[in-house]
Protein backbone atom coordinates (compact mmCIF):
# COMPACT_ATOMS: atom_id res chain seq x y z
CA UNK A 1 0.00 0.00 0.00
CA UNK A 2 1.25 3.47 -0.88
CA UNK A 3 2.65 5.32 2.10
CA UNK A 4 0.84 8.58 2.91
CA UNK A 5 2.85 11.64 3.85
CA UNK A 6 2.20 15.35 4.01
CA UNK A 7 4.38 18.44 4.06
CA UNK A 8 3.95 20.88 6.89
CA UNK A 9 5.33 24.39 6.44
CA UNK A 10 5.81 27.14 9.02
CA UNK A 11 6.25 30.62 7.50
CA UNK A 12 7.72 32.71 10.29
CA UNK A 13 9.01 36.25 10.32
CA UNK A 14 12.59 35.00 10.74
CA UNK A 15 12.67 31.51 9.18
CA UNK A 16 10.78 29.26 6.77
CA UNK A 17 10.56 25.67 8.05
CA UNK A 18 9.20 22.65 6.23
CA UNK A 19 8.97 18.97 7.07
CA UNK A 20 7.77 15.61 5.79
CA UNK A 21 5.30 14.26 8.37
CA UNK A 22 3.47 10.94 8.80
CA UNK A 23 -0.26 10.70 9.71
CA UNK A 24 0.81 9.89 13.30
CA UNK A 25 2.64 13.23 13.58
CA UNK A 26 6.17 11.86 13.23
CA UNK A 27 8.62 14.15 11.42
CA UNK A 28 10.73 12.19 8.93
CA UNK A 29 12.77 15.06 7.51
CA UNK A 30 12.83 18.82 7.98
CA UNK A 31 14.53 21.85 6.48
CA UNK A 32 14.94 25.49 7.53
CA UNK A 33 15.96 28.60 5.60
CA UNK A 34 15.83 32.34 6.45
CA UNK A 35 12.70 34.34 5.52
CA UNK A 36 14.60 36.73 3.24
CA UNK A 37 14.41 37.76 -0.40
CA UNK A 38 11.56 36.42 -2.52
CA UNK A 39 9.71 34.40 0.11
CA UNK A 40 7.31 32.77 -2.36
CA UNK A 41 10.17 31.57 -4.55
CA UNK A 42 12.12 30.32 -1.54
CA UNK A 43 9.03 28.56 -0.19
CA UNK A 44 8.40 26.76 -3.48
CA UNK A 45 12.02 25.65 -3.68
CA UNK A 46 11.93 24.43 -0.08
CA UNK A 47 8.85 22.28 -0.74
CA UNK A 48 10.43 20.98 -3.96
CA UNK A 49 13.35 19.63 -1.92
CA UNK A 50 10.96 17.58 0.22
CA UNK A 51 8.23 16.62 -2.22
CA UNK A 52 7.78 12.95 -3.22
CA UNK A 53 4.95 11.04 -4.94
CA UNK A 54 3.82 9.90 -1.46
CA UNK A 55 2.86 13.45 -0.44
CA UNK A 56 -0.94 13.85 -0.41
CA UNK A 57 -1.18 17.45 0.82
CA UNK A 58 0.64 20.57 1.93
CA UNK A 59 -0.25 22.66 4.97
CA UNK A 60 0.96 26.23 5.44
CA UNK A 61 1.20 27.83 8.87
CA UNK A 62 1.46 31.60 8.37
CA UNK A 63 2.34 34.30 10.89
CA UNK A 64 -0.62 36.64 10.54
CA UNK A 65 -4.34 36.99 9.95
CA UNK A 66 -5.55 34.33 7.51
CA UNK A 67 -8.75 33.91 5.48
CA UNK A 68 -8.85 30.10 5.68
CA UNK A 69 -11.82 29.68 3.32
CA UNK A 70 -10.35 31.76 0.50
CA UNK A 71 -6.74 30.74 1.26
CA UNK A 72 -5.49 34.31 1.59
CA UNK A 73 -3.09 35.99 4.02
CA UNK A 74 -4.93 39.15 5.01
CA UNK A 75 -2.33 40.64 7.30
CA UNK A 76 1.18 39.55 8.32
CA UNK A 77 3.06 42.30 10.18
CA UNK A 78 6.37 40.41 10.15
CA UNK A 79 6.10 39.08 6.58
CA UNK A 80 4.33 41.81 4.59
CA UNK A 81 5.23 40.55 1.10
CA UNK A 82 2.91 37.53 1.36
CA UNK A 83 -0.19 39.62 2.11
CA UNK A 84 -2.86 39.08 -0.55
CA UNK A 85 -0.70 36.62 -2.48
CA UNK A 86 -2.31 33.42 -3.82
CA UNK A 87 0.27 31.23 -2.07
CA UNK A 88 -1.94 28.16 -1.69
CA UNK A 89 -3.29 28.33 -5.26
CA UNK A 90 0.20 28.76 -6.74
CA UNK A 91 1.56 25.79 -4.81
CA UNK A 92 -1.51 23.67 -5.55
CA UNK A 93 -1.05 24.23 -9.28
CA UNK A 94 2.65 23.40 -9.10
CA UNK A 95 2.52 20.28 -6.92
CA UNK A 96 -0.98 18.97 -7.85
CA UNK A 97 -2.04 18.21 -4.25
CA UNK A 98 -4.42 20.07 -1.89
CA UNK A 99 -2.85 23.03 -0.11
CA UNK A 100 -4.39 24.64 2.96
CA UNK A 101 -3.55 27.79 4.86
CA UNK A 102 -3.96 28.66 8.54
CA UNK A 103 -2.55 30.96 11.21
CA UNK A 104 0.75 29.60 12.53
CA UNK A 105 -0.14 29.85 16.20
CA UNK A 106 -3.46 28.07 15.61
CA UNK A 107 -1.61 25.22 13.93
CA UNK A 108 1.04 25.20 16.64
CA UNK A 109 -1.78 24.70 19.16
CA UNK A 110 -3.16 21.89 17.01
CA UNK A 111 0.30 20.29 16.84
CA UNK A 112 0.66 20.62 20.60
CA UNK A 113 -2.68 18.86 21.11
CA UNK A 114 -1.63 16.02 18.78
CA UNK A 115 1.94 15.34 19.87
CA UNK A 116 2.89 17.57 22.78
CA UNK A 117 2.06 18.51 26.33
CA UNK A 118 -1.39 19.65 25.16
CA UNK A 119 -2.45 16.00 24.98
CA UNK A 120 -2.85 16.09 28.76
CA UNK A 121 -5.43 18.91 28.78
CA UNK A 122 -9.01 19.28 27.59
CA UNK A 123 -8.48 23.00 27.08
CA UNK A 124 -5.39 25.15 26.79
CA UNK A 125 -4.11 28.37 25.26
CA UNK A 126 -0.79 28.38 23.44
CA UNK A 127 1.46 31.46 23.40
CA UNK A 128 4.09 31.47 20.63
CA UNK A 129 6.95 33.69 21.78
CA UNK A 130 9.28 34.61 18.94
CA UNK A 131 9.77 37.44 16.43
CA UNK A 132 6.13 38.23 17.18
CA UNK A 133 3.62 36.77 19.63
CA UNK A 134 0.82 34.51 18.48
CA UNK A 135 -1.78 32.35 20.13
CA UNK A 136 -3.96 29.33 19.62
CA UNK A 137 -6.92 28.07 21.61
CA UNK A 138 -7.93 24.43 22.14
CA UNK A 139 -11.30 23.77 23.80
CA UNK A 140 -12.70 20.30 24.50
CA UNK A 141 -9.66 18.91 22.65
CA UNK A 142 -10.64 20.77 19.45
CA UNK A 143 -8.86 23.72 17.87
CA UNK A 144 -11.06 26.80 18.10
CA UNK A 145 -10.90 28.34 14.63
CA UNK A 146 -10.77 32.03 15.53
CA UNK A 147 -8.11 34.66 14.87
CA UNK A 148 -6.53 34.23 18.35
CA UNK A 149 -4.33 37.31 17.84
CA UNK A 150 -3.10 37.18 21.43
CA UNK A 151 -0.03 39.27 20.57
CA UNK A 152 -2.29 42.17 19.64
CA UNK A 153 -4.21 42.47 22.88
CA UNK A 154 -3.60 45.96 24.26
CA UNK A 155 -1.49 45.94 27.41
CA UNK A 156 -0.57 49.63 27.46
CA UNK A 157 -3.00 52.30 26.24
CA UNK A 158 -1.32 54.63 23.71
CA UNK A 159 1.88 52.64 24.23
CA UNK A 160 4.71 51.51 21.96
CA UNK A 161 4.03 51.27 18.23
CA UNK A 162 3.50 47.69 17.07
CA UNK A 163 4.30 46.21 13.66
CA UNK A 164 0.55 45.91 13.09
CA UNK A 165 0.29 49.72 13.05
CA UNK A 166 -1.44 50.00 16.41
CA UNK A 167 -0.12 51.08 19.79
CA UNK A 168 0.29 49.21 23.05
CA UNK A 169 0.09 45.60 21.80
CA UNK A 170 1.61 42.78 23.83
CA UNK A 171 3.85 41.98 20.86
CA UNK A 172 5.33 45.48 21.03
CA UNK A 173 6.47 44.81 24.60
CA UNK A 174 7.22 41.11 25.04
CA UNK A 175 8.38 39.63 21.70
CA UNK A 176 11.94 39.15 20.43
CA UNK A 177 11.40 42.13 18.13
CA UNK A 178 10.35 44.27 21.09
CA UNK A 179 13.36 43.17 23.14
CA UNK A 180 15.75 44.07 20.31
CA UNK A 181 14.01 47.42 19.79
CA UNK A 182 14.56 48.22 23.48
CA UNK A 183 18.21 47.13 23.20
CA UNK A 184 18.74 49.56 20.30
CA UNK A 185 17.04 52.35 22.23
CA UNK A 186 19.27 51.71 25.22
CA UNK A 187 22.44 51.68 23.14
CA UNK A 188 21.44 54.87 21.32
CA UNK A 189 20.74 56.63 24.60
CA UNK A 190 24.28 56.02 25.81
CA UNK A 191 23.36 53.77 28.75
CA UNK A 192 26.36 52.01 30.28
CA UNK A 193 26.09 48.39 29.14
CA UNK A 194 28.33 45.48 28.18
CA UNK A 195 26.44 45.36 24.91
CA UNK A 196 28.32 48.50 23.78
CA UNK A 197 31.36 46.27 23.34
CA UNK A 198 29.61 43.77 21.09
CA UNK A 199 31.51 43.32 17.78
CA UNK A 200 30.26 46.19 15.55
CA UNK A 201 30.06 43.98 12.46
CA UNK A 202 27.76 41.46 14.19
CA UNK A 203 24.17 42.21 15.22
CA UNK A 204 23.21 41.31 18.78
CA UNK A 205 20.69 38.48 18.83
CA UNK A 206 17.85 37.99 21.34
CA UNK A 207 19.56 34.80 22.56
CA UNK A 208 22.71 36.77 23.37
CA UNK A 209 20.65 39.24 25.40
CA UNK A 210 19.19 36.57 27.68
CA UNK A 211 21.81 33.81 27.55
CA UNK A 212 24.93 35.96 27.62
CA UNK A 213 24.55 39.58 28.70
CA UNK A 214 21.80 39.11 31.30
CA UNK A 215 23.67 36.14 32.79
CA UNK A 216 26.76 38.34 33.11
CA UNK A 217 24.70 40.79 35.16
CA UNK A 218 24.32 43.49 32.51
CA UNK A 219 21.82 45.97 33.96
CA UNK A 220 20.31 47.01 30.61
CA UNK A 221 19.72 43.40 29.48
CA UNK A 222 18.18 42.49 32.85
CA UNK A 223 15.93 45.56 32.85
CA UNK A 224 14.69 44.90 29.31
CA UNK A 225 13.96 41.21 29.96
CA UNK A 226 12.22 42.03 33.23
CA UNK A 227 9.98 44.63 31.55
CA UNK A 228 9.19 42.25 28.69
CA UNK A 229 8.37 39.51 31.19
CA UNK A 230 6.08 41.81 33.14
CA UNK A 231 3.98 42.52 30.05
CA UNK A 232 3.94 38.84 29.09
CA UNK A 233 2.62 38.10 32.57
CA UNK A 234 -0.16 40.65 32.10
CA UNK A 235 -1.07 38.97 28.80
CA UNK A 236 -1.16 35.53 30.42
CA UNK A 237 -3.29 36.85 33.29
CA UNK A 238 -5.76 38.39 30.82
CA UNK A 239 -6.16 35.05 29.04
CA UNK A 240 -6.60 33.18 32.33
CA UNK A 241 -9.22 35.68 33.51
CA UNK A 242 -11.17 35.51 30.23
CA UNK A 243 -10.91 31.84 29.18
CA UNK A 244 -9.95 29.98 32.40
CA UNK A 245 -8.09 27.24 30.47
CA UNK A 246 -6.70 24.10 32.07
CA UNK A 247 -3.26 25.19 30.90
CA UNK A 248 -1.29 28.00 29.29
CA UNK A 249 1.48 26.51 27.17
CA UNK A 250 4.45 28.66 26.14
CA UNK A 251 6.56 27.92 23.08
CA UNK A 252 9.06 29.67 20.77
CA UNK A 253 12.64 30.83 21.10
CA UNK A 254 11.99 33.05 24.10
CA UNK A 255 11.11 30.13 26.39
CA UNK A 256 14.90 29.77 26.78
CA UNK A 257 14.91 33.14 28.59
CA UNK A 258 13.95 31.50 31.86
CA UNK A 259 15.66 33.94 34.22
CA UNK A 260 14.17 37.47 34.33
CA UNK A 261 11.76 37.04 31.37
CA UNK A 262 9.74 33.89 32.19
CA UNK A 263 10.37 34.26 35.91
CA UNK A 264 8.88 37.75 35.90
CA UNK A 265 6.01 36.64 33.65
CA UNK A 266 5.02 33.87 36.06
CA UNK A 267 5.15 36.17 39.07
CA UNK A 268 3.18 38.90 37.28
CA UNK A 269 0.52 36.43 36.10
CA UNK A 270 0.20 35.18 39.68
CA UNK A 271 -0.32 38.67 41.11
CA UNK A 272 -2.49 39.95 38.22
CA UNK A 273 -4.89 37.08 37.44
CA UNK A 274 -7.92 36.27 39.58
CA UNK A 275 -6.45 34.05 42.29
CA UNK A 276 -9.00 31.23 42.01
CA UNK A 277 -8.64 31.06 38.21
CA UNK A 278 -4.85 31.19 38.33
CA UNK A 279 -4.78 28.28 40.74
CA UNK A 280 -6.82 26.18 38.30
CA UNK A 281 -4.42 26.86 35.41
CA UNK A 282 -1.09 25.14 34.80
CA UNK A 283 1.56 27.24 33.04
CA UNK A 284 4.19 25.19 31.23
CA UNK A 285 6.67 25.36 28.35
CA UNK A 286 6.50 22.95 25.42
CA UNK A 287 9.19 20.40 24.60
CA UNK A 288 8.35 20.38 20.87
CA UNK A 289 9.45 23.96 20.16
CA UNK A 290 9.80 24.57 16.38
CA UNK A 291 8.19 21.25 15.47
CA UNK A 292 4.65 21.87 16.71
CA UNK A 293 3.71 24.22 13.86
CA UNK A 294 5.03 21.69 11.36
CA UNK A 295 3.01 18.87 12.93
CA UNK A 296 -0.14 21.00 13.03
CA UNK A 297 0.17 22.19 9.44
CA UNK A 298 0.88 18.66 8.23
CA UNK A 299 -2.23 17.44 10.09
CA UNK A 300 -4.53 19.88 8.29
CA UNK A 301 -2.85 18.87 5.02
CA UNK A 302 -3.98 15.30 5.65
CA UNK A 303 -7.47 16.61 6.49
CA UNK A 304 -7.51 18.64 3.26
CA UNK A 305 -6.52 15.57 1.26
CA UNK A 306 -9.40 13.63 2.84
CA UNK A 307 -11.88 16.49 2.44
CA UNK A 308 -12.07 17.06 6.19
CA UNK A 309 -11.28 20.42 7.72
CA UNK A 310 -13.38 20.62 10.86
CA UNK A 311 -11.29 22.36 13.52
CA UNK A 312 -14.16 22.71 15.96
CA UNK A 313 -15.69 25.87 17.41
Amino acid sequence: MKKKLSIGVDLGGTNLRAAIVTPEGTIEKKLKVPSVGDVLKTLSELIERLFTPDVVGIGLAVAGLVDVKNKKVLFSPNLRQIEGADIAIILQERFKVPVCLENDANLAALGESIAGAGRSYDSFVLFTLGTGIGGGIVRNRQLVSVSSEIGHMIVEASGRMCGCGRQGCLEAYASSSAIMSMVREGLNSGVDTLMKHHPPNLAITPAEVYLEYAQKGDALAIDILTKAGLYLGIGIANIINILSPDAVILTGGLIEAKTYYLQTAMQTAYTTAIKELFEQTTIITTHLSDDIGLIGSAHVAFQAAEGLLNYGK
